[in-house]
């Protein structure tokens, strides 16, 4: 199915400072913008248009908890990834997803691989196998959840997890 030379996949790796996204085979990526996210809380209900990605900071319903406060249960984020992120915002708080290269917030990484895929690439990630690079030190849990992220929310036809130290060797031996 994805053999030969024309697969159209596509190259993810979200650093520590930049995150670089493109498609496989090309010399350089198609975009490289900073792996870090701007988030601020919403409360109620706004007139502004819908963010790319909202998270309920209020109690889940399925789990039977009940929130503390009826505001709280409104209180939504709000996420800036890319150039939305180079605009002053009032209370906006910039979070890393990355603490010592392992993955510690997998909303942010969804926002940035969201952000590269439907803002940056203009693609839709169901046509396209996926290859994302991750740290050396990744444990099989992180390995998991990317994989449960790009199969589940993504649905990706094929993804290959690839190690940073395998990247420095193979562009060692192809770029020298």
């Amino acid at each position: 199915m994805y053999g030969g030379d024309e697969v159209s996949a596509i190259v993810i790796d979200v650093g520590s400072y930049s995150c670089k996204a493109g498609y496989a085979g090309d010399d350089t990526p198609k975009c490289v913008f900073p792996s870090v996210v701007g988030s601020t809380e919403q409360t109620g209900d706004t007139d502004e248009a819908k963010p790319e990605k909202e998270a309920d900071s209020g109690s889940d319903p399925k789990n039977g908890s009940k929130p503390m406060d009826v505001d709280k249960a409104k209180t939504k984020r709000k996420y800036y990834v890319g150039q939305e992120l180079e605009f002053r915002r009032d209370h906006m708080e910039v979070i890393s997803p990355l603490k010592d290269g392992t993955v510690t917030d997998w909303e942010v990484v969804d926002n940035i691989w969201n952000h590269a895929f439907r803002q940056r690439l203009l693609i839709n990630p169901e046509e396209h196998p996926m290859l994302i690079a991750e740290p050396s030190t990744n444990s099989g849990q992180q390995r998991e959840k990317a994989a449960e992220l790009m199969f589940e929310k993504y649905k990706v036809p094929a993804l290959f997890l690839a190690k940073n130290a395998w990247w420095r060797v193979y562009c060692g031996f192809c770029c020298a």
